[in-house]
C-alpha cells in the first residue's frame, strides 16, 4: 500500500538559508473607534469653547445686576413733597425745589429725568467697562494656565529630547495621561530611542570586543619581537626588520586603543569629579616634553587653576593629543607650542597654540575627521594613527563642550577647548 502523501507545507514557511522575516511593523495600529478617541483638537475645542461659554456668562450676569441696580436707582422719584401746600424738595435736581406752576415742573422734572438716565448710562458703562477688565485678566491668567497644563507634555519631551541630544540615549519619556497625538508622540520617540540605544549598544559592544580580540595577538607580536631584539647573535638585517615591525605593531595598537578610548568617549560623562585643567594640561606637557626636545621644540604657557567636572582621564588624554599634535607638527627649528588654560564666568578654556605649516582654512574641520590629517585622506605617516584630534572633540561633546580650530597667520593652530563648569 503506498504512503499517504505528505500534506504541502504552509504558504508562510521560510525557505531553508533564507533569513527570517523581521518581526516589527511600522504601520500605525488600526483602533477600533477612532472617533472616540480625546484627541488635542478636540480637548482645545472643549477648553476653550467651555472657556468663552463660561466668561459670556458671567459677564452677562454682572451686566444684568449693573442694569438692574442703575433701574431700581432711576425708578425712585427725584422729589419729595413737604407739606400740604405741595411744597416741594430734592437732592439730586436742585431746580425741583419749593413751589411752581405745573408746567414749569413737568419741564423741570422731565430736564432731572434726562440728567439722572445720563447719570445711570454713564456709571452703566463705566462698571461694565471694570467688569470687562477685570474678566479679561481673569479670562487670561486662567487660559495661560490651561495652555501650560495643556502643553506640559511637549515640555517633558522636549527635556527628554535635549537630554538625549547629550548622548544619553537612556532617557525615555514614559508619558502618562490620554491617548492623544502627544502620547502617541511620546511612544513613537520611545520606541525610536529603544532602537538607537540597542544599536549604538551593540557598537560600543563591538567595538570593544573587537579591540579586545585585536589587543592579544598584538602584544605577542610584540613579545615575540622584543625577544627576538635581544638576541645578541641577531644578524643586523634581522634587527632592522624587528625594528621595523616592532614600530608597525605598536602603531596598530596606538590604533586599537585609539578606537577604544574613541567608542568610549562618545557617551555623555556620568561619574563627575572636580578636575583641575590646569593640573591636566601641566601633566600632558611634562609627558610631552622629551619628545618635544628631540624634536627642538620649547614649550611654554601659563596655566591658571580652572576647575571642571568631569572625567579626568579622558580629559588629560585630550589635552595629551592637543599638545603632542602641536609638537609633532610644528616647524624644523624655531617652533614652539604654548599651553593655557583660563576661567571664565560658567565654564573653562583650555588653549593650545603653536607654529608649524600654514593651514587653510577650509580644512581644519576635517582635521577632526577620524584618519584625516592636512592634505590627506588616509593616514599615512609615523606622526600618529589620526584619532587624536577625533578623540579630543568626542571627549569635549560628551562633558558638554565645544572645540574650536582656527589657523594662525604665520602658520600652526590655535585650538580652544570650552568645557562648562
Amino acid at each position: 500500500m503506498a504512503a499517504p502523501a505528505q500534506p504541502p507545507p504552509p504558504s508562510h514557511a521560510q525557505p531553508s538559508g533564507t533569513p527570517p522575516k523581521p518581526t516589527w511593523d511600522p504601520r500605525e495600529p488600526v483602533r477600533p473607534y477612532p472617533w472616540l478617541r480625546p484627541t488635542i483638537r478636540i480637548r482645545l475645542t472643549l477648553l476653550y469653547g467651555g472657556m468663552f461659554l463660561i466668561a459670556g456668562m458671567v459677564l452677562l450676569t454682572i451686566i444684568y445686576l449693573l442694569a438692574a441696580q442703575a433701574l431700581h436707582e432711576g425708578s425712585s422719584l427725584p422729589f419729595r413733597v413737604l407739606n400740604a401746600n405741595a411744597e416741594l424738595t430734592s437732592d439730586s435736581c436742585p431746580g425741583l425745589t419749593g413751589q411752581m406752576p405745573s408746567a414749569v415742573f413737568m419741564e423741570r422734572l422731565g430736564d432731572c429725568t434726562d440728567a439722572q438716565r445720563a447719570v445711570a448710562l454713564d456709571r452703566l458703562l463705566r462698571s461694565s467697562l471694570l467688569a470687562l477688565l477685570g474678566l479679561a485678566v481673569a479670562a487670561f491668567a486662567f487660559g495661560y494656565v490651561m495652555a501650560g497644563r495643556v502643553l506640559s507634555p511637549l515640555g517633558r519631551i522636549t527635556r527628554t529630547a535635549r537630554q538625549v541630544a547629550g548622548s544619553d540615549l537612556h532617557k525615555r519619556i514614559e508619558l502618562e495621561g490620554p491617548d492623544d497625538e502627544l502620547k502617541e508622540l511620546s511612544d513613537t520617540f520611545d520606541e525610536m530611542l529603544d532602537r538607537l540605544d540597542r544599536a549604538f549598544t551593540a557598537q560600543q559592544r563591538f567595538v570593544a570586543n573587537a579591540s579586545h580580540e585585536l589587543r592579544t595577538p598584538l602584544a605577542i607580536n610584540r613579545t615575540l619581537l622584543e625577544v627576538q631584539l635581544a638576541d645578541p647573535d641577531a644578524a643586523p638585517e634581522v634587527q632592522h626588520l624587528g625594528k621595523t615591525l616592532l614600530a608597525t605593531n605598536e602603531r596598530s595598537e596606538q590604533l586599537v586603543e585609539g578606537l577604544l578610548l574613541l567608542a568610549r568617549s562618545e557617551n555623555e560623562i556620568v561619574d563627575r569629579k572636580p578636575v583641575d585643567l590646569a593640573e591636566v594640561a601641566a601633566q600632558a606637557v611634562e609627558q610631552t616634553r622629551a619628545e618635544a626636545g628631540t624634536k627642538g621644540v620649547e614649550l611654554r604657557g601659563v596655566r591658571h587653576a580652572a576647575y571642571v567636572q568631569g572625567n579626568g582621564v579622558l580629559l588629560e588624554r585630550v589635552a595629551l593629543n592637543l599638545v603632542q599634535n602641536a609638537t609633532r607638527y610644528n616647524l624644523r627649528e624655531g617652533g614652539w607650542v604654548e599651553v593655557g588654560t583660563e576661567p571664565q564666568p560658567g565654564r573653562a578654556v583650555l588653549v593650545v597654540e603653536n607654529t608649524g605649516p600654514a593651514v587653510p582654512a577650509y580644512e581644519v574641520d576635517n582635521l577632526f575627521e577620524p584618519f584625516r590629517r592636512l592634505r590627506m585622506e588616509r593616514t599615512g605617516s609615523d606622526k600618529g594613527v589620526g584619532l587624536g584630534l577625533s578623540i579630543v572633540r568626542s571627549v569635549a561633546r560628551a562633558h558638554g563642550g565645544t572645540v574650536h580650530a582656527e589657523p594662525r597667520e604665520d602658520g600652526g593652530l590655535v585650538v580652544r577647548v570650552v568645557l562648562p563648569v
